[in-house]
């Protein structure tokens, strides 16, 4: 893997306070921070001090070779008036999509930065739905309480009517019926807190990202991004609250960085279906080490847009505490994509609520293990549209407790292949459950004290029956 380039950033500052700008949490900021950014545009760039105090803004976009620096007690608050964020043209969840312009945003800059000690807060409540099953009592009294609406049988609450309409015309997905008028659904079309698009050369360090209306960071067909000791922070409850969604990009450190969100945690994408394999843009050359999550739906995520491919991944020395799932691996029929070359190390996992370690190509589908009792399952034939998993590693994994330990659910038509484990060990209510997958290899792997033989019989796979890990030999097939 070739280095990673910092931003080039010149030496001149100059403070949001010259411009206009109030700490006071009431004064809106918007035209102060587009002010400063152009004053140091025109000098070459430079770097804009945000000090002490609480910044309410709408909008801020990055130029190049800006670094905007947070002080240890600064807080810049997005403004929840939707008027501030225009509905532009961008990508969303893969997908070429019309959305509100994202409070903090940069298209094709080079050489940007993020730094300091300070916080950054989306306002995300004024723009989420709520699940009533997510929340406990009080809390859904107070959000019941802002005004908003409930769906029809009271198990969602939605900022307004325009929400719920689209709600009900995007099912489970994201992409409302494309006749509604913008505007009404305005609420829906909620923006990622920090949008970095087509940039090269940025640089995340030391600052806090909260609350934002939908994902939290998403970087998009950037190249050479360094992230440092960031804290990302949603509630639990966060629709869509993801940590940070690295899409389509080349050569990026992630490093010594939390997590406690809503979805996923550290997601890895390249786009979805149609529009993901026309842009055909690959994610490749991640490093990602000595980092924490917490609550998250999974830890160390691929996919489920993946239709660009992703490649050559390293995940080393992290901690996954409480998750959903440890490392998840999704996608389903329709993405295409080849993923391939990831290796996850020294991964520590406590307390996970779900699978430790889990490949599912049938993500919003209906999966093998889920078949009636004598129904067949249709074998597709393999095309443009098959997504592809193979050459994925695993050594020293350590799941302390989870609900199952690995879950391997790969497509008949093209199985996963090139999986190995080695030096991994998992305390877990259920051990090792396979379909759909060639040559997965087990080296000096134990599950509840009992070591997995290196290979599974093709016999026992092809007859559903799936041995308990007690069963299995050590030797090879």
């Amino acid at each position: 893997m070739r280095s990673i380039a910092l931003p080039s950033i010149p030496g001149g500052e100059v403070s949001i306070v010259d411009f206009g700008a109030a700490g006071d949490g009431v004064t809106l900021c918007t035209d102060a921070f587009a002010k400063a950014i152009e004053t140091l545009v025109q000098k070459g760039g430079g770097t804009l001090n945000v000090p002490a105090g609480i910044w309410l803004t709408g909008p801020v976009g990055l130029q190049s070779h800006i670094n905007l620096h947070l002080d240890d007690d600064a807080v810049i608050v997005f403004s929840p008036d939707q008027d501030l964020y225009p509905i532009i043209d961008t990508n969303f969840e893969g997908l070429d999509v019309r959305r509100c312009m994202s409070p903090i945003h940069a298209e094709g800059a080079t050489d940007i930065a993020i730094t300091g000690g300070g916080i950054i807060d989306g306002n995300g409540d004024a723009w989420r739905e709520v699940k009533r099953r997510k929340v406990g009592d009080d809390l859904w009294k107070s959000i019941v309480a802002r005004g908003g609406v409930l769906a029809d049988d009271g198990s969602c609450w939605y900022p307004d009517e325009g929400y719920k309409k689209a709600r009900a015309t995007a099912g489970s997905l994201n992409y409302p019926d494309p006749s509604l008028d913008e505007q009404e659904i305005k609420t829906f079309l909620r923006p990622v807190l920090v949008s970095l698009r087509e940039c090269e050369r940025i640089l995340l360090e030391g600052v806090t990202f909260q609350n934002s209306p939908c994902w939290n960071l998403h970087p998009l067909w950037c190249k050479d991004l360094t992230i440092k000791d960031i804290t990302v922070r949603n509630p639990h409850y966060s629709a869509n609250g993801d940590g940070i969604d690295i899409d389509a990009c080349d050569g990026v450190i992630l490093t010594g960085s939390s997590f406690d969100v809503g979805d996923d945690a550290i997601c890895i994408k390249s786009g979805k279906d149609e529009d993901g394999r026309r842009h055909a843009r690959a994610c490749r050359n991640l490093i990602i080490t000595d980092c924490t999550v917490y609550h998250g739906h999974g830890g160390f995520v691929v996919g489920s847009e993946m239709s660009g491919g992703v490649e050559n991944i390293l995940v080393r020395g992290c901690r996954f505490i409480g998750t959903d799932v440890g490392l998840r691996f999704k996608s389903t029929r329709g993405r295409g994509g080849l993923v391939k070359d990831i290796w996850c190390e020294d991964i520590y996992m406590k307390d996970i609520v779900s699978y430790g370690v889990i490949f599912n190509l049938y993500y919003a589908g209906v999966a093998a293990s889920d078949m009636s009792n004598g129904v067949c399952e249709r074998i597709a034939a393999v095309d443009e549209t098959t997504p592809e998993f193979r050459d994925i590693r695993f050594s020293g994994i350590v799941c302390s407790g989870a609900r199952q330990a690995i879950y391997i659910n790969g497509l008949p038509e093209l199985p996963l292949r090139g999986l190995s484990f080695s030096d991994c060990t998992f305390t877990a209510a259920k051990g090792l459950e396979m379909h759909n997958e060639i040559g997965t290899e087990f080296r000096n792997v134990t599950i509840n004290g009992q070591e997995i033989g290196q290979v599974i019989s093709t016999e026992a796979k092809q007859s559903g029956e799936i041995p308990s890990p007690g069963d299995f030999s050590t030797s090879s097939k």
